[in-house]
């Protein structure tokens, strides 16, 4: 029997703008997404979102210490994968994103978050598109 998932999606605002990455791979390619990924045994909320960062970001963009935002149940059923996405959320304080694994993401950029919510910046991946049809708002934060 197959058993959801952990994912961990850090939300970084910056002004009010948010960061996101296009993804490359077999799963979910072609989405815009947070960067984030799996979490990994007897890792915290806090950590994987921190590690993800550094691995997908790299290590010159600083933020504040992540915190819980809210938990969604992420369903893709063209790839029968269910995910429990948790959303953290820090601010920006310096640096710049790079592409450090140009093999998972096309490039990181920062959007407003009202291009999210009205539909400008698609397609989302799933996660991202339960934060919008539940109203979560980082900024609300």
């Amino acid at each position: 029997m197959n058993c959801p998932k952990a994912g961990v999606a850090l939300i970084i605002r910056k002004n009010d703008k948010v960061l996101l990455g296009k993804r490359k791979g077999n799963h979910a390619p072609n989405t815009w997404g947070f960067p984030g990924g799996h979490l990994e045994m007897w890792e915290s909320f806090k950590n994987a979102a921190l590690r993800e960062l550094k691995e997908e970001v790299g290590s010159a963009i600083l933020v504040t210490e992540p915190k819980l935002l809210t938990v969604t149940n992420a369903l893709f059923y063209n790839e029968k994968k269910h995910y429990i996405t948790i959303f953290m959320v820090s601010d920006w304080i310096s640096g710049e994103p790079y592409l450090a694994e140009p093999d998972k993401s096309y490039g990181w950029y920062w959007f407003r978050w009202s291009e999210l919510v009205n539909g400008s910046i698609t397609p989302l991946i799933i996660g991202t598109q339960n934060l919008i049809k539940e109203q979560i708002n980082p900024f609300e934060f």
